[in-house]
């Protein structure tokens, strides 16, 4: 696993080689991100199933005032629930990231 501070989140890259190790390591370090915008990137190499974006919705649910997005292209987000930010580029988890912001300050 991979981090990188950037200005506005936490950037969390796999480099691990299957599915199951890259939750494994995300899971033993969670509480360490509780309090920043996240953003986990998984690769394209990762043979990842739609159900196993399930195992990040406890991680979702946990982040009250941050914002949580994953960025991958094996998954439709029309097969995970609404509220779950599942995006396909990096530039748009960002905007999600800013449009979040944008909604606590105002109250939403």
């Amino acid at each position: 696993m991979i981090i990188e501070k950037k200005e506005n989140y936490t950037l969390i890259s796999s480099d691990e080689n299957s599915f199951s190790e890259f939750i494994l390591s995300f899971l033993k370090r969670e509480k360490e991100f509780k309090k920043v915008h996240l953003v986990l990137l998984i690769s394209d190499e990762i043979n990842i199933k739609k159900e196993e974006f399930s195992l990040f919705l406890k991680s979702f649910k946990k982040k009250k005032n941050t914002s949580f997005v994953i960025v991958s292209n094996n998954v439709n987000s029309d097969d995970v629930p609404e509220n779950f930010n599942i995006v396909p580029t990096l530039t748009e988890a960002e905007d999600i990231i800013e449009m979040e912001a944008i909604e606590r300050e105002l109250g939403f």
